[in-house]
């Protein structure tokens, strides 16, 4: 395995192990940490298994999504999350010359993904909710690793490019199943 994609692969996992919920049992957000955890845990297996049958490019991706839906759920104070996802600067040359075809499909699909889910959603809770700001949060961090990934896109770092916009998914998705935004568009592009 490539080095910085075990680094990934070795921090989520870290990561993953030692978070907790941080939410009373009798709380109705307890079934969301429990959710997000489960989302968190099923993209770190499907990393592994991607990686394990020679397809890095859906490994990457998959460890990057997980993360931010873990991410998120710590910055939604239901989750308590010991090392937050670093950003991995430079991916470029982890994925094998071999992959190349596929890292170049999957990240311009993700980016046009990542647009249409962006205008597919509208903020949930009304302006007076207490919870209300939790959508800027959310719709701000996913558009500062969505802006990221455009920029490594455009310098051709395809694999960072792909870190970026899946981890920017991953907190867009945790954020409609949290009940912070309604889908107004294609119900399709989010996993909630």
């Amino acid at each position: 395995m490539h080095v910085l994609l075990a680094e990934l692969c070795r921090s989520f996992t870290e990561a993953l192990e030692d978070t907790h919920p941080m939410i009373s049992p009798a709380s109705p957000y307890l079934r969301i940490a429990d959710e997000i955890l489960e989302m968190a845990f099923a993209y770190l297996e499907d990393g592994v298994v991607f990686y394990t049958r020679g397809d890095p490019v859906n490994a990457l991706a998959a460890w990057c999504y997980g993360y931010g839906w873990l991410d998120a759920g710590a910055i939604l104070g239901i989750l308590i999350v010991p090392s937050p996802f670093r950003e991995i600067s430079d991916l470029h040359g982890s994925i094998p010359l071999h992959c190349t075809e596929h890292l170049e499909e999957k990240t311009t699909r993700y980016e046009r993904m990542l647009h249409e889910a962006c205008i597919s959603i509208d903020d949930a809770p009304d302006e007076s909710s207490p919870i209300y700001p939790l959508c800027r949060i959310i719709r701000d961090c996913f558009e500062d690793w969505k802006v990221k990934g455009e920029a490594y896109h455009t310098r051709q770092d395809l694999a960072s490019a792909l870190a970026a916009y899946s981890y920017a998914y991953g907190w867009l998705d945790c954020g409609v199943r949290a009940g912070l935004f309604r889908i107004t568009g294609d119900r399709h592009l989010f996993t909630a």
